[in-house]
């Protein structure tokens, strides 16, 4: 899937979000991908408000485990990890969605500054809200961007060392190419001197992965069933939606969870005036999470443009936290 498509404007909090230019991406990713053999549309575009709300009701459900795990190592190793990065950097986190796991890290640091780039404008805007009333000694300036290319941070953290925050395994949802790409763009975001503190999830039995994307109450089906839906929203499409019904998999081969959206009868459906068709059991791919190793994880970074400092992990080795400094 083609993670890599350019959004070239960012905007702060209190301007308009560029919204022009995410539909002409979101048309483009959703056609493209609609005509591949094997039909995607990049994860990216899970996450409009109802998609963001939808994906944190997923990370309270008892069968995700990266986000309690990912929480309780940042509690359980906060000061070393504080220690190690040290105060009055300012802390830019791509993809911060609500930023739950952000005041475990703002807590220990002293930052200069919180920079919380995100794609999702409305819901982005919300967090911040509520992070900006609980700090007042440093400035909240949100940025809402795509950022798997380089973005163009406030002038406000210019001249500040900068710490990037990436947790939640979001690495995980891009290809071996792809995730090398979006590691050297933040590279060049977080320029030299920047220091990288990203969660990674870890290879495990293969019922606890698949349980974990295919849950008892039907969340994560929810989830992805509103990207079919969102496309109907924004796009005008014509996806008939009941006729499509969530599938989990896990691909050993490539080490992945696979999300697919699958036909239960033949359908035919239009999206920016192009007409798609799917025979029942064709599937649109819709996200990948990619699961490492120590080893894996430390040569994706190297490949990325970090060399690992330190790494973290639980008691039962599910989930991994590392912290990198740019090469």
């Amino acid at each position: 899937m083609d993670m890599l498509t350019t959004l070239a404007s960012s905007t702060l909090l209190g301007q308009s979000a560029p919204t022009d230019d995410m539909r002409a991406a979101f048309l483009a990713d959703v056609t493209i991908g609609l005509a591949y053999p094997q039909k995607a549309v990049p994860p990216r575009w899970f996450y409009d408000h109802q998609g963001s709300e939808l994906f944190e009701e997923i990370t309270r459900l008892p069968e995700y485990y990266p986000t309690r795990t990912e929480i309780g190592i940042l509690k359980a190793h906060g000061a070393d990890i504080a220690a190690l990065i040290g105060p009055g950097r300012a802390v830019i986190e791509f993809g911060a969605g609500s930023a739950v796991k952000t005041p475990l890290l703002l807590d220990r640091i002293a930052p200069a500054a919180y920079v919380p780039v995100d794609i999702s404008g409305d819901f982005l805007r919300e967090s911040c809200e509520v992070l900006s009333e609980r700090y007042d000694t440093f400035p909240v300036i949100p940025v809402v961007a795509d950022f798997t290319d380089p973005v163009e941070l406030p002038l406000a953290v210019a001249q500040e060392a900068k710490l990037g925050f990436f947790p939640g395994s979001t690495i995980g949802n891009l290809t071996p190419s792809e995730a090398v790409e979006l590691l050297r763009a933040m590279r060049e975001t977080l320029g030299d001197g920047a220091k990288l503190l990203i969660g990674m999830d870890l290879i495990k039995d293969r019922a606890v992965l698949e349980a974990a994307y295919d849950d008892a109450m039907g969340i994560t089906a929810q989830f992805n069933l509103n990207l079919a839906e969102r496309i109907n929203r924004e796009l005008g499409g014509t996806i008939p939606v009941e006729a499509l019904r969530h599938r989990a998999r896990w691909n050993a081969l490539d080490a992945r969870v696979e999300m697919h959206l699958e036909a239960t009868r033949d359908i035919a459906f239009e999206v920016g005036g192009v007409r798609f068709f799917m025979s029942a059991g064709e599937t649109i791919h819709t996200e990948n999470s990619h699961k490492y190793d120590s080893a894996s994880a430390a040569t994706l970074l190297r490949a990325g443009g970090w060399e690992q400092q330190t790494e973290y992990t639980d008691a039962d080795e599910q989930f991994l936290v590392v912290l990198a400094q740019a090469a």
